[in-house]
C-alpha cells in the first residue's frame, strides 16, 4: 500500500484515456472506485457512493463531456464541489479554457485542480497533482496560470508585485511548495519565504488564512 493512497472516480468519455488513467493510478497503488463516460453518470455515481458513506477522495474529470461536449464536465465538477465539499476535483482539458478555470476556482480554495491533458504524459507530476488535490491542495497547469496571470485587465491587481514575486506567485499557483519553488528558481528557501510573505502582504491576505493563502493569492487576483 502506498503512503498517499487515494480513492478516485474517473469521468472521461474516451474509453482509451479512461482505461489509461485507471491503469496509471492503480499501478501506483491508488484505488479507482469507478470510471464513467459522461457528466450525468458522474453525478449519479458520486451520489450513490455518498449514500454508502464511501465518497472518493478525488474526482478526475474531462472538461468537455457528452452529450454536447461543451462544458458538462466542468459544470459537474462545480456541482460536486458544492454538494460534497470534502471531495477533491481535478479537471482535464485539451486547451486552456480560461472561463472554465475561473468558474472552477470561484468556489472553495481547497481540493481543486485544472490540468491540460498533455500533462498526463508527465506521469510523476500528474500523480502528484491527483494526490495533492485529494488532500485538499491545489494543482493548476503552468499554461493555465500563465494565461490567468497575464490578462491585461488584471494587471492592476499585480501592479505592486515585483517581477520575481510574480514569478513566485505563478509557481505557487501551480501548487508547488516553497522548497519546490526555491529549487525551480535556484534560490534559497529563505528567499522564497520572503517573497511569499511580501506577496501575501501586498494582496492583503492575513496570517489567519493559513496555508490556503497560497490559493487565495491567485483567487484574489481572479476575483478583482
Amino acid at each position: 500500500m502506498v503512503e498517499d493512497r487515494v480513492r478516485v472516480v474517473i469521468a472521461e468519455d474516451s474509453v482509451l484515456l479512461r482505461e489509461g488513467l485507471t491503469r496509471l493510478l492503480t499501478d501506483r497503488g491508488h484505488d479507482v472506485v469507478a470510471g464513467v463516460g459522461d457528466a450525468e453518470a458522474l453525478i449519479k455515481t458520486v451520489s450513490e457512493l455518498a449514500a454508502e458513506d464511501a465518497l472518493p477522495d478525488v474526482v478526475v474529470a474531462d472538461v468537455r463531456m457528452p452529450p454536447t461536449h461543451t462544458d458538462e464536465g466542468v459544470r459537474a465538477a462545480v456541482r460536486l464541489r458544492r454538494d460534497h465539499p470534502g471531495i477533491g476535483v481535478l479537471v482535464l482539458s485539451q486547451y486552456v479554457e480560461e472561463q472554465y478555470a475561473t468558474e472552477l476556482l470561484a468556489g472553495s480554495s481547497t481540493g481543486v485542480g485544472y490540468l491540460l491533458k498533455d500533462r498526463v504524459a508527465e506521469v510523476r507530476e500528474f500523480l502528484d497533482a491527483v494526490v495533492r488535490v485529494a488532500r485538499g491542495g491545489t494543482a493548476l497547469d503552468p499554461e493555465v496560470v500563465a494565461q490567468l496571470l497575464g490578462r491585461s485587465r488584471k494587471q492592476d491587481v499585480l501592479a505592486g508585485l515585483t517581477p520575481r514575486e510574480r514569478e513566485v506567485l505563478g509557481l505557487m499557483a501551480e501548487g508547488r511548495t516553497n522548497s519546490a519553488v526555491a529549487k525551480q528558481l535556484v534560490v534559497s528557501d529563505g528567499a522564497v519565504e520572503k517573497h511569499v510573505s511580501n506577496i501575501f502582504m501586498k494582496l492583503g491576505l492575513s496570517p489567519s488564512d493559513g496555508d490556503h493563502r497560497r490559493v487565495l493569492a491567485v483567487l484574489t487576483y481572479l476575483r478583482s
